[in-house]
């Protein structure tokens, strides 16, 4: 049995980013770029008016004559002599002959011509060529996540492809005799099946779309059939089945499958019986049946490796210290991970804790870790912990 220190490691060393895939700019939200990206043009590629207005030649002359006028998307050239000036619209080119803008509201019309009522500084309302970003400069590094904005920014240049790293395609295999799905009368000596769409739902919150759920009962050959179609993907999620119990075929089913173990059993409370391992393709978490220790399990080992396969920078689990509000005990000589609330900064500790209830998970928004070695902590001590259930 090994701590969770050293588990975290261990998925480190033996998880890896997953290759790059060129993919339409506008289906990369929520992806890792897989290479940095360079301006192909500037921004602005011409020179732009900021204002609706009249664009002319810098000078003192206060009365101009207005020879035509140019909106977005006009491609028009004019020849503007010093007392002549171009009507203007937000976001269209500057005749090359003009060299500033003013504004509608600060010029009187009369005719076809203008009187400037209050003269702007040279260059005024015009945005210049490569203003934004020049043709060549670095527009992200590799790395960076895509969000709105950046997709919006990327279309600005004509970028339709983007090169990010892969997304895990992921097998999700539940098992058990006693579950049951909702939508009829439970059956007596059964429970209602949770960890799936639970498991799922935590996935696609997290960008983690490519979702294959499977279900099998406690048979082993039916588990080792099963287990082979996940191994299909990148990472396979098992819920259940891996302890020591006569009916547990897990361990057994994955090892029939020539999956590697790299640790089984994790000094933790609750998710002691974790199992990591791999395939050259496939990396494998067989997690506790316990819907909390399912659901611990996952947040802290197999999200830490579906970060580092997409490419997100951070891999870290971004603890945050929180100071605890009562009297804390482990008398278990495990890392404890326990749900609380966070305000504030200050730590409530609910007073459910177990790795088959869900209450504490539903109403937290805290997964409090205490240290194995920490029999007692008293009120006002500093611990970390994970913020949960705050998107």
């Amino acid at each position: 049995m090994i701590s969770v220190s050293e588990a975290l490691d261990l998925i480190k060393t033996h998880t890896d980013q997953l290759p790059g895939v060129k993919i339409p700019l506008r289906s990369s939200f929520g992806c890792f770029l897989a290479e940095e990206l360079v301006a192909p043009i500037s921004l602005p590629s011409f020179r732009q008016s900021a204002m609706d207005g009249y664009a002319f030649r810098f000078g003192e002359i206060s009365e101009l004559e207005v020879i035509g006028e140019c909106k977005a998307g006009d491609a028009v050239d004019f020849e503007i002599q010093a007392n002549q000036a171009v009507r203007i619209f937000t976001g269209a080119r500057v005749p090359d002959q003009a060299d500033t803008v003013v504004m509608q509201e600060h010029v009187e019309v009369n005719g076809k011509k203008i009187s400037i009522l209050q003269l702007p500084e040279k260059s005024t309302n015009v945005r210049e060529v490569g203003e934004q970003i020049q043709a060549g400069d670095q527009v992200l590094p590799a790395g960076t996540k895509i969000n709105e904005s950046i997709i919006g920014f990327l279309a600005s240049f004509g970028i339709m492809e983007v090169l990010v790293f892969n997304k895990p395609k992921i097998t999700l295999i539940v098992t058990g005799n006693e579950l049951q799905e909702a939508g009829s009368p439970l059956k007596p000596g059964c429970i209602y099946e949770s960890n799936a769409i639970m498991l799922e739902s935590a996935l696609k919150s997290r960008g983690f779309d490519s979702v294959r759920i499977l279900k099998v009962q406690d048979e082993l050959e039916a588990t080792k059939k099963v287990i082979a179609e996940g191994l299909e993907d990148d990472m396979l999620l098992i819920s259940g089945g891996i302890s020591v119990g006569d009916y547990d075929f897990v361990n057994a089913a994955l090892q029939a499958n020539g999956v590697q173990e790299i640790f089984y059993k994790v000094n933790q409370k609750p998710g002691k019986p974790l199992w990591f391992g791999k395939t050259e393709k496939t990396l494998v978490f067989a997690l506790p049946g316990n819907p909390a220790s399912s659901l611990t399990c996952f947040l802290v080992y197999a999200f830490s490796a579906l970060k580092i396969m997409s490419g997100n920078p951070d891999i870290a689990l971004n603890f945050q210290t929180g100071i605890l509000k009562h009297r804390t005990f482990n008398k278990f000589g495990k890392t404890l991970f326990i749900l609380g609330t966070e305000k504030n900064g200050e730590l409530e500790i609910y007073p459910k804790q177990a790795s088959s209830m869900l209450i504490s998970y539903a109403l937290g928004n805290a997964l409090v870790m205490i240290p194995e070695q920490r029999e007692e902590l008293e009120a006002g001590e500093p611990v970390q912990f994970l913020p949960i259930n705050r998107n």
